[in-house]
């Protein structure tokens, strides 16, 4: 976490100046950083003991980068952050930026439940490496949750940040959706430049791409399986579960939609479908993990109190790759 001297200085609000051009955040022109592009949201790798295993995470990502990714997301639901301590989280986050190519951009969680928790943290990761702050919606007393509060948290975080911040809506594990007023007033930001929006829901998409079009604000769709419609409704790419088993597809269906081929983009976005929801909705990051291992990287067990795949659910896991031919 942050020394106190850090600390108090982000207290008494740093001077924004002080801030610009950190990382591409905004140039000369007032141009924000272009998070346009695929990402896979990496796991985090733990031993049979529960720790987490650097060296395994770093031969996920020498392999991962083999793949034309714009970076990689680190410290979202994927990567089990609920579950790891805060330094846990920044040496993840280090670990990371020191394995992956300096070209790629690296997206790290920093959301904790309190604005000034997640100040720190973003603050910190920064330091340690991170090129955007990729911020989930504080969810805990959900009900209070209201857009002026989400406003409030947002722009407080995004006036202290160091690098440019994502909007981050999962309500699959929240229970609440980052409401579309408070994402066009939070898109006029100067430090806020682009969501990630995990809830399916391409009507919403289209609506927010629709809403803040005259911003420097882009959206990034949360699962493979409505990556398509995504791009036809204005979505710049995708932060997909999927792409770190099927990264050469993800990043085909990306092209495909970038130059409209939109024919064989839906025959490709088809096949996705039943793979995405089973790594996604149906069994989850042990069943992600899973995958993984068979697609020759590291999966290994995930933190209690998630538990590992039961045989039949591994085999119906199995069935969804299988018919679509992916295995």
């Amino acid at each position: 976490m942050l020394g106190p001297q850090v600390w108090s200085s982000v207290r008494q609000g740093l001077s924004r100046s002080l801030f610009r051009n950190v990382r591409g955040w905004a140039s000369g022109e007032g141009k924000k950083v272009d998070i346009a592009g695929i990402y896979p949201p990496v796991t985090t790798p733990f031993t049979a003991t529960a720790e987490v295993d650097y060296g395994k995470l770093e031969e996920n990502l020498h392999k991962l980068g083999t793949f034309p990714f714009r970076g990689f997301v680190v410290q979202g639901s994927n990567g089990e952050f609920p579950f790891l301590t805060s330094s846990e989280r920044l040496e993840v986050v280090s670990r990371v930026r020191q394995a992956m190519p300096k070209n790629k951009l690296l997206l790290a969680g920093s959301g904790c439940e309190s604005t000034q928790a997640t100040v720190e943290m973003t603050v910190s990761m920064a330091q340690v490496g991170a090129d955007v702050a990729m911020v989930v919606t504080p969810c805990y007393y959900r009900g209070r949750m209201s857009s002026a509060a989400l406003i409030h948290h947002y722009t407080k975080v995004a006036d202290l940040s160091p690098i440019p911040v994502v909007l981050y809506s999962v309500p699959a594990n929240t229970g609440l959706d980052l409401p579309v007023d408070a994402v066009v007033t939070l898109s006029q930001h100067p430090n806020i430049v682009g969501m990630k929006d995990s809830g399916g829901d391409v009507t919403r998409i289209g609506l927010i791409v629709h809403k803040t079009r005259k911003q420097d604000f882009q959206v990034l769709a949360g699962s493979a399986g409505f990556l398509m419609a995504s791009y036809a409704l204005g979505a710049v790419g995708g932060v997909c579960a999927l792409a770190n088993v099927l990264g050469a597809q993800v990043c085909q269906l990306e092209r495909l939609c970038l130059t409209g081929q939109w024919e064989d983009a839906q025959k490709l976005q088809h096949r996705l479908i039943e793979p995405n929801t089973a790594v996604t909705r149906r069994f989850g990051i042990p069943g992600l993990k899973k995958m993984m291992e068979w697609f020759g990287y590291y999966g290994g067990p995930c933190r209690a109190p998630l538990q590992e795949l039961s045989p039949a659910e591994e085999e119906a896991l199995r069935m969804d790759f299988t018919s679509n031919g992916w295995l």
